[in-house]
């Protein structure tokens, strides 16, 4: 995982890869980490149907680059996650 792809594949649960589409990446400071916020290619985009968001955590390595994607475990996180990506779609919306 680096800072500004576009595209990531990622692994399932059943063991499929699955290429996911990146929505932004941010790192925070109080969890030391970066985190990724991506969904699905090809998820449908339909005014009604919300895209199924999901989020992984990563640690770039000196080079800011190939960071190993981990899930995210503590409802703390999941809370901050929550609040960064709904400030970013609130500004998509202004825009």
């Amino acid at each position: 995982m680096e800072h500004g792809e576009k595209q990531i594949t990622i692994i399932d649960e059943d063991g499929n890869e699955q290429l996911c589409e990146v929505l932004f990446t941010f790192e925070n400071d109080t969890y030391n980490k970066s985190y990724v916020l991506y969904y699905p290619v090809g998820a449908d985009q339909d005014e009604e149907d919300e895209i199924e968001i999901h989020a992984s955590s990563f640690v770039p390595n000196e080079n800011n680059e190939a960071g190993e994607l981990q899930p995210v475990e503590s409802d703390e996180e999941w809370d901050m996650i929550e609040e960064v990506l709904n400030t970013f779609l609130e500004e998509e919306e202004d825009n």
